[in-house]
Order: structure tokens, then sequence, then C-alpha cells
């Protein structure tokens, strides 16, 4: 049982955040010596554990990517492509310009 109990753990856990793939493997191959699990279970553990882990780095990262983007718009800070389209108009605009005085 206490495998269980460290599954949920790690799974719903910010342990899972701090540990390595190697780690986890290294803890699934503790438990199969101690025959707390068998060489299957232990593998399904640690795909299970990087899926888990995988899935909670992309939506942290959205989650700040949002975050971020909020605080530049209340700021008004401009984004790059604000940047960029305003340098286009300036370059089709000084276009216009030297094409006026010819």
């Amino acid at each position: 049982m206490p495998f269980e109990v460290l599954k949920k753990t790690m799974l719903s856990g910010i342990g899972l955040a701090l540990k390595t793939k190697e780690e986890l493997e290294e803890l699934a191959k503790e438990y199969i010596t101690k025959g707390e699990m068998n060489e299957n279970e232990g593998k399904k553990f640690v795909d299970d554990l990087q899926k888990k882990y995988e899935e909670a780095k992309e939506k942290f990262e959205d989650k700040i990517e949002k975050t971020v983007k909020k605080m530049m718009t209340k700021a008004d800070i401009a984004t790059k492509t604000e940047i960029n389209d305003l340098k286009k108009k300036l370059t089709d605009l000084k276009k216009e310009i030297a094409d006026l005085k010819k």
C-alpha cells in the first residue's frame, strides 16, 4: 500500500516537478527491487509520471504566457507584432514620401 500512496502523491503533488526522469526510473527500480511492484508496473509508473509532468508543464507555461500578456496589456506595453507593424508602416510612409519628392 505505501507504493499507492506515493504514486497518488507524486501524480498530484508538486514533487513530480522536482524529479527528473532518471530519478523517477531509479525510484521505480527501488520499488521493483523491494518487490512492491513488477517491472511492467515500474515502467508504467515512470511513463505515467512523465506524462503528468509534461501536461502540468504545458498548463504552467500557458498560464505564465497568459499572465505575461495580461500584464503587458495592463501596462500598455507594445508587443513585438505591434512594433513590427509600426516599422512596416514607417517604411511604407518613407517610400511614399520619397516617391512624392520625385
